[in-house]
């Protein structure tokens, strides 16, 4: 029996709609040259963005948590990242088009993040896309975040739609986690900020999709 049609696509934000890695490369690496290191390449960084900036500074600058200089580093890292936020970051391959597909064809499509509203806004902001998601929902705008499904069910509050009627696209099993939790369809970003594709394999989600370009048909098929 088929399921019930699809009427509006919720995205993860960093590593599944957009690729920020680029900014935070530049961030990261104002400070690594401030301490005399050598500037990162973004493979070194990739898979620690979806951890945010506390990720960023553990793994890529070597601090821990109970380090003296990890807070104070952190908070650096995210005055530098405010400063270029949204001037090297892009819309993943095909999404472009696939948002100019969603407002033609009466598809609504969001945003559900861990990134803090100060800094999604700023992104959305200075990227200026064509297309205005209809309900975007960060951390500090619930309780409990992602893999927790409070943030989608806010979603589906602001679209106005049941969860079975939207599908939860992501790039860490966090993503699918809640959008399971919350009762929509999952998609797996396997092209984000992960070790390796075939990880996304184990998350269970509905559907694993490899490439961002193949993402219209996939959700083409459920609408």
């Amino acid at each position: 029996m088929r399921r019930s049609p699809i009427k509006a696509v919720l995205f993860d934000l960093d590593g599944t709609l957009v690729d920020t890695a680029p900014d935070f490369l530049w961030a990261l690496n104002q400070i690594r040259a401030s301490l005399g290191q050598d500037a990162l390449t973004e493979s070194g960084i990739r898979t620690a963005i979806s951890d945010g900036s506390a990720g960023l500074v553990r793994n890529t600058l070597g601090l821990s948590v109970d380090n003296p200089a990890f807070e104070p580093t952190r908070q650096l890292l995210l005055q530098h990242y405010l400063k270029v936020i949204g001037l090297y970051a892009a819309l993943y391959p095909g999404l472009a088009n696939l948002l100019s597909h969603f407002d033609a064809s009466g598809i609504a499509w969001g945003i559900s993040t861990n990134k803090p509203s100060l800094y999604t806004n700023a992104l959305l902001t200075q990227m200026a896309l064509h297309s205005t998601p209809s309900t975007v929902v960060c951390p500090d705008h619930v309780s409990k975040p992602k893999p927790d499904p409070e943030p989608l069910l806010l979603n589906c509050q602001h679209l106005k739609l049941a969860p079975h009627e939207v599908v939860f696209v992501g790039d860490h099993i966090r993503d699918v986690q809640a959008g399971k939790a919350a009762g929509m369809r999952t998609i797996a970003a396997a092209w984000g900020y992960i070790d390796t594709p075939a990880e996304a394999e184990n998350w269970n989600a509905d559907i694993v999709c490899y490439k961002s370009e193949d993402l219209h048909q996939v959700i083409k098929d459920w609408t």
